[in-house]
């Protein structure tokens, strides 16, 4: 006599999952913000998260970045792995803002806002 199906063991497993990961399953990430004369790259290093599982999210001057588990791409179950926001200083370009994952690692990159662009004469009007 069975009592637990082959059917039931399937669904339940990505839950498991899924919990352990919530439990310590996955390594602790790694950040550094380093400044370089064109801007910022903030560097993130998860070995185990792949690609798929990062976001990042920028909101007004917020940029947050946030890695997430899902045992298969379409889960609409996720547990989030970690979240770091940072509130940007106003000399940086937002417009211009990238990002690329590559060798277990996701690099954000922001450039400073060229001075010349800031500065300009306001014209005056006479009444």
């Amino acid at each position: 006599m069975k009592l637990i199906s082959p059917k039931f063991i399937r669904s339940i497993a990505p839950q498991l999952d899924l919990l352990n990961t919530i439990g310590g399953g996955v390594a602790q990430p790694q950040l550094q913000i380093d400044q370089r004369p064109k801007g910022i790259i903030l560097r993130v290093a998860m070995p185990t998260v792949p690609a798929e599982s990062f976001r990042v999210v920028l909101n007004q001057q917020r940029l947050s970045v946030l890695g997430e588990y899902r045992h298969q791409p379409d889960d609409e179950l996720a547990a989030p792995l970690f979240v770091q926001t940072l509130d940007l200083p106003a000399n940086l370009d937002l417009a211009r803002i990238d990002a690329i994952h590559e060798d277990n690692e996701l690099r954000v990159r922001i450039p400073f806002l060229n001075p010349r662009d800031q500065q300009r004469e306001i014209d005056i009007r006479h009444n």
